[in-house]
């Protein structure tokens, strides 16, 4: 497995990937396969175009196939620069289990923790979602609060937990 931030480049594999996650897990995104499917690979190449305050990671196998994604968004007011955000995590199911995803939150960590300034990584996961909350608990990462119903996605409500992580 080979970790690598994601450039312009890569919009056409990032939105395969992307697009994959949101049809197979439509309840623990924010999006929805729809309205990224109409997204122009312009669009999508400027989504991932890495910055100081912004990145994605891709996890290749092998075969050199991504195989894991997760964003880095930091807060961009004054007041809440010391921030940032996590999002868009996903693994293809062949593979979960593999460490993929705890290699792509390490290396976010580590890439996180470079930046001046910053204190805290915060991220929401749905709470039905155990096999995710362990990832991010293994990674330091506490629960702070749950929202009820956060999502809603056919007619069914889902809660979010919302967790955080001192980087100091």
């Amino acid at each position: 497995m080979k970790l690598r931030l994601l450039e312009e480049r890569d919009a056409a594999i990032y939105q395969t990937l992307r697009l994959q996650g949101l049809q197979e897990s439509p309840e623990a995104f924010g999006s929805t396969f729809e309205r990224e499917a109409a997204f122009s690979i312009e669009t999508v190449a400027d989504r991932i175009k890495p910055s100081e305050d912004r990145f994605v990671l891709g996890a290749f196998d092998n075969q050199g196939t991504l195989a894991g994604i997760v964003t880095f968004i930091r807060e961009n007011s004054p007041k809440t620069r010391h921030k940032g955000n996590v999002f868009g995590m996903f693994v293809t199911p062949g593979m979960r289990g593999k460490g993929v995803g705890k290699a792509l939150m390490l290396d976010l960590l580590a890439r996180a923790k470079r930046l001046e300034g910053l204190e805290q990584l915060n991220l929401s996961v749905v709470s039905a979602n155990g096999l995710a909350r362990q990832l991010y608990e293994s990674v330091g990462f506490e629960i702070y609060g749950t929202e009820r119903g956060a999502l809603k996605w056919n007619g069914e409500y889902f809660d979010e937990d919302y967790m955080a992580l001192k980087l100091n």
